[in-house]
């Protein structure tokens, strides 16, 4: 059972969250990264791709009918980059016609349109040009927010630049599991620095426009010792300096962390300095997205020295350690050492679990919800200013390299027919936001 709705402040945001890769399918839309990405034998897990996802091009209003039925108050989408300049730069009507209608069923169902302008989908054209690599990308990110801005900016109740640029540059970079699949610290380097300029840049922009309520979604993870040697702390100090550091301290003008620098620094481009006040444009709120932590022990091998080691805790489906206390730690950190009185919100949360005989029957998910929104309440007991938590995801999904294994929707989405059914945790939900009749 979740928490009930009045545990939290009055006016507090109960949404949940998709992206348009994942869920839309890729008719009419332009070649992506990640159609080019899963095309490569090995990529994905399943072998599939996002071609069709959920269909949600076409059953769209259907979707939309499921989050205001739940009683949430917003929904949080993103557009396609890809939809919407198929070759990165030349716009497409037809995208903006298919956001423009989404945008007004949202307003029609009562529900609040919380936009991402990018979640991962770059146009393989720019991709092939250096994608984020390239200096160029920043220029042509703004001209896609002020674009799509000009067409729904008005309607929308707020708008992040960015979804996860961990995962956007590191991730897809250096680790090499996400679109473009690059294993390159030169690469990646070059990566963490312009995925943030394109930010700054965009953010300029549409400030310049009159666009209000901006900001920007990061991804946090724990990131912890897996034994009480040197090495392993300073491994999970590294890591912590990559994944939870680099973005935040810029966005808030306090440079880049030393640990990170330390592997990072030697491959950023020439100047990068003088692009770090433009990175620290002004925000109106910063979106918390955390899932789970992960263990560290160091070793002799190249930076950053660390090693993942398994942890102890219960797992997902994912394999991910469910840790809800980290959630509170994140939000409470984020206030005391860079925030302040920044609104924040929690834009992800949620766990992965696999399909059962009854697919409607996810009780384990639903604990795992009520422990998080319990830390979120913990951290605005203590006085952050936690304006709304949006449940990952509506609907299960494309998981990008995992395919269709992993099932984090309230909603469950046969494949074969597009059927929607919902689950235990979206009538929880249901019950706990919708008054009784």
């Amino acid at each position: 059972m979740l928490p009930p709705r009045t545990d939290f402040p009055e006016g507090f945001t109960f949404g949940a969250a998709t992206s348009a890769y994942q869920i839309e399918g890729t008719a009419g839309a332009g070649l992506s990264h990640w159609d080019t990405f899963a095309a490569t034998p090995g990529t994905i897990m399943d072998g599939t791709d996002g071609s069709r996802a959920c269909d949600h091009l076409t059953l769209w209003p259907q979707d939309l009918d499921l989050v205001r039925d739940a009683g949430f108050g917003a929904y949080r989408f993103s557009t396609s980059w890809a939809r919407v300049m198929p070759d990165g730069v030349t716009v497409n009507p037809e995208g903006l016609d298919f956001y423009d209608r989404l945008v007004d069923g949202m307003l029609e169902r009562g529900l609040k349109p919380f936009l991402t302008y990018h979640h991962w989908d770059l146009p393989a054209a720019l991709s092939a040009q250096g994608g984020w690599q390239n200096r160029d990308v920043a220029a042509k990110f703004a001209d896609l927010c002020t674009t799509i801005n000009a067409r729904i900016g008005d309607r929308v109740a707020s708008a992040a630049t960015l979804n996860e640029p961990w995962c956007i540059a590191w991730l897809s970079h250096f680790i090499g599991a996400h679109a473009p699949g690059l294993r390159d610290i030169r690469a990646a380097s070059r990566a963490m620095h312009h995925v943030l300029l394109a930010h700054g840049t965009a953010m300029q922009a549409l400030r310049a426009e009159g666009a209000t309520n901006l900001g920007i979604v990061l991804n946090f993870e724990t990131s912890h010792p897996a034994d009480d040697t040197p090495e392993a702390a300073r491994a999970a100090a590294t890591q912590d300096a990559i994944y939870n550091q680099w973005f935040i301290r810029a966005l808030m003008g306090q440079g880049y962390p030393d640990a990170a620098l330390e592997g990072i620094g030697p491959h950023l481009p020439d100047g990068w300095q003088e692009d770090m006040v433009l990175i620290a444009q002004p925000l109106d709120w910063l979106g918390v997205n955390y899932y789970t932590r992960r263990l560290y022990t160091g070793n002799d091998g190249l930076w950053p020295h660390a090693s993942e080691a398994p942890g102890p805790l219960p797992k997902t489906q994912m394999d991910w350690e469910i840790r809800p206390e980290g959630l509170t730690e994140f939000l409470t950190r984020l206030k005391r050492d860079h925030t302040g009185d920044l609104p924040l919100y929690v834009t992800e949360n949620g766990m992965a679990l696999e399909a059962g005989a009854d697919i409607a029957d996810d009780a384990r998910r639903v604990q795992f919800i009520a422990d998080h929104l319990r830390a979120t309440k913990a951290a605005i007991d203590q006085g952050v200013d936690v304006r709304g938590f949006f449940y990952w995801s509506l609907l299960d999904n494309y998981e990008w390299a995992f395919g269709y294994g992993p099932r984090f929707g309230l909603v469950h989405v046969d494949y074969d027919t597009m059927v929607r059914t919902p689950k235990a945790s979206w009538h929880a939900f249901r019950d706990m936001l919708t008054p009784a009749a």
